[in-house]
C-alpha cells in the first residue's frame, strides 16, 4: 500500500513515527492485514510534482492500493483547478493501469481564498470520485482545524496529537478496500 501525498501525510513538523501513515502501518500489522505501507509523501508536493514522480514509485513498489492525498499545495498556490483535476485523473489512471486501486482523499483550503475558488476546489474531489468510481475521504483532516490546540502554529498542519484523528478519518473508507491474501 502506497500513501502518496504532501506534508499532511509526510509528518510535517513532527517525528515521522508520530504521523498518521506510521499509525496506519502499525494498525495494519496489529490487525494482521497483509500490507506493507510505503510512505511516498513529500512536503510541498503539488499534483504536477506527484504526477512526475508517480511512475517510478509504481515501478519500484507495485502497490495494490494507493491512498492519493494531493492537491492542497495546488490550492494554496491558487493554481488552476483544471490542472489539478487533470493531474489527479492522470495519476488515478496510472495506478489503475498497473492493477492498483485508489482511495482519493479530499482537502479544503483556508476560506481566505474566497468562495469562488474554495468551493469548486473542495467539490472537485467529489466530482473526480464520482466520475472515476472511486471511494473518497471527503476531508482528510475533518474535525481538526476547528480545534486550535490540535494545529501547528501555521494553522495548516495538524500536530502529532491529531494524527490518530486523521487515521480515523481515513479508516472507514480504506477498510472496505482491504483484502486478505
Amino acid at each position: 500500500m502506497l500513501v502518496f501525498g504532501d506534508s499532511l501525510s509526510a509528518s510535517y513538523g513532527m517525528n515521522e513515527e508520530d504521523g498518521w501513515v506510521t499509525l496506519l502501518a502499525e494498525r495494519m500489522q496489529t490487525e494482521n492485514w497483509p500490507y506493507q505501507v510505503i510512505n511516498g509523501s513529500i512536503s510541498g508536493e503539488t499534483t504536477t510534482g506527484g504526477l512526475s514522480r508517480l511512475p517510478a514509485i509504481l515501478d519500484a513498489y507495485e502497490p495494490d492500493l494507493v491512498i492519493l492525498e494531493l492537491g492542497g499545495n495546488d490550492g494554496l498556490r491558487g493554481l488552476p483547478l483544471d490542472t489539478l483535476q487533470q493531474n489527479l485523473i492522470r495519476m488515478i489512471d496510472l495506478v489503475e493501469t498497473t492493477g492498483g486501486k485508489v482511495l482519493l482523499t479530499g482537502i479544503q483550503i483556508p476560506p481566505n481564498y474566497g468562495p469562488r475558488y474554495t468551493v469548486p476546489f473542495y467539490q472537485l474531489y467529489k466530482e473526480i470520485s464520482e466520475e472515476q468510481g472511486l471511494p473518497l475521504v471527503p476531508f482528510l483532516i475533518e474535525g481538526i482545524p476547528q480545534q486550535a490546540e490540535l494545529m501547528q502554529n501555521d494553522g495548516i498542519h495538524p500536530k502529532a496529537e491529531a494524527q490518530h484523528m486523521i487515521l480515523d478519518n481515513v479508516w472507514p473508507f480504506l477498510e472496505p478496500m482491504l483484502i486478505y491474501d
